[in-house]
């Protein structure tokens, strides 16, 4: 029965998504498989993006009869998914705290990266010498990520760090100035973007009659950010307690 109310509306919102457009669905653990299968069969499989994992729950469920389910799920689909694309999360400023400029580089800023993968590349087995003539290979089962004449290239820039005594494994310098804004990830911790009990305190402080499923607004709020620009249409066909609507506004 559940199905069946649900197909006739996704079969509606998908005549209404723009060409560009997505949709998102939330579900818990009970019907959250079932809900795959439908929106395989109406927007199509292919047109599947990802699985969003959500940690609802900030609190351990003692009283749970076998285990805490601390996670809700968001299925998202695109009406093309070959073309549509995300738009990105902006930075934190947390996430910028972390550059450093210990060899107080021109160019600000930056955090060390690996050169090296476990993707066999041949061309990425070579001595590399530091700059006091100490030799470092690639560990065992892995690779450089860079042949020889691009490390050279990279090395005569300054974006290889040789550790404070030029003797370490070099590692790539990742700039600040160059990072843009984040790619949408599919796990969403709660200290991100809320728990249902945050949804639950935002939803007290607006109505006298509690609402059974509240969502917290920077879960909404994510949504938003990632499915939409200023100006779009954005429908939530259930409305619930109006989290879309005041986060929107």
């Amino acid at each position: 029965t559940w199905l069946s109310f649900m197909r006739e509306r996704l079969l509606l919102i998908r005549d209404l998504l723009a060409p560009n457009g997505s949709v998102w669905v939330h579900l818990d653990d009970a019907e959250q498989h079932r809900m795959r299968c439908l929106m395989d069969e109406v927007f199509g499989a292919q047109n599947a993006i990802a699985t969003v994992v959500w940690q609802s729950s900030d609190i351990p469920k003692s009283t749970a009869r076998h285990m805490s389910v601390d996670q809700d799920y968001v299925s998202v689909y695109a009406t093309d998914a070959s073309t549509w694309r995300p738009f990105k999360l902006p930075r934190d400023p947390a996430m910028d705290a972390k550059y450093r400029n210990p060899d107080t580089d021109p160019r600000g800023p930056w955090l060390p990266g690996p050169i090296t993968a476990t993707k066999p590349y041949s061309r990425g087995i070579y001595p590399i010498s530091t700059p006091d003539g100490l030799e470092h290979w690639p560990t065992p089962g892995t690779f450089w990520r860079f042949s020889r004449e691009r490390f050279d290239e990279l090395d005569a820039d300054g974006r290889i760090y040789w550790g404070r005594d030029g003797n370490s494994r070099p590692l790539i310098k990742r700039y600040l100035s160059e990072v843009g804004d984040l790619v949408p990830r599919t796990l969403w911790h709660y200290v991100d973007v809320g728990s249902t009990r945050h949804a639950k305190i935002e939803m007290k402080k607006l109505f006298t009659t509690p609402f059974g499923t509240p969502k917290p607004e920077r879960l909404l709020e994510r949504v938003l950010l990632i499915g939409s620009r200023e100006g779009d249409i954005v429908l939530d066909c259930f409305g619930g307690s109006g989290t879309t609507a005041a986060v929107a506004h």
